[in-house]
Parts: C-alpha cells; structure tokens; sequence
C-alpha cells in the first residue's frame, strides 16, 4: 500500500511540476501573459509541497527517483499538451529513467 502511495504521489507531484512549468512557458514564450505564469509559479509551489508527503523521509532518495518521473513525465505532457511525437530514444530512455526510479524508491534495505 505504501508503495501505491508513493506512485501517486509522485504522479500528483509530476503534474505540478511539468504542469506549472508548461504554464509558465506558455506565459513567457507563447505571450500569454502573467496569468499564465502566476499560475504555473503556483502550481510549482505545489509541487514542493506534495513531495514532502512521500512516506519516505530521506529528501535526496525523493528527489532523486523524482527525477526519472519527472523525465517520463514530460515526454508524456509533450505528447498530450502539444502534439510531441517521441522516437524509440526518447521512450527507451524514460523507461530507463523509469527503471532507475523504481530501483532507488523501493530497493529493500536493510535498515
């Protein structure tokens, strides 16, 4: 069950981050304006917030595995929000990122 947890969290987590990010973007390089970005500002806000609810406690090992989220997600977003089309790189690559997240996240340790 914690391990569930811990997935969506870091599901909720990714689209705050990309999300908020996007947003800002959108605001910056598309013109769309301060709301745009006030948004997206936000949004990351939030992302910081909802990493702290990993039920992990160590702050490295969290944003570490993150961070294959964070890779697997953006291609994700890219694809959804603007029409990105990955090549066989790009995906075995956030597999990999993937791969390497779940090996840091739920490794067992003997502690």
């Amino acid at each position: 069950m914690l391990v569930a947890r811990s997935v969506a969290l870091f599901v909720v987590a990714a689209l705050f981050e990309i999300g908020g990010a996007w947003l800002v973007w959108q605001g910056v390089r598309e013109h769309r304006g301060w709301i745009w970005i006030g948004a997206g500002v936000i949004a990351l806000g939030a992302y910081g917030f909802v990493a702290t609810l990993q039920p992990d406690g160590d702050f490295a090992r969290i944003l570490a595995a993150y961070g294959g989220v964070f890779v697997a997600g953006s291609i994700a977003w890219g694809m959804v929000a603007d029409g990105y089309r990955p090549d066989r790189w790009d995906v075995t690559g956030a597999l990999i990122c993937l791969a390497g997240m779940a090996l840091i996240m739920y490794a067992p340790r003997n502690h």
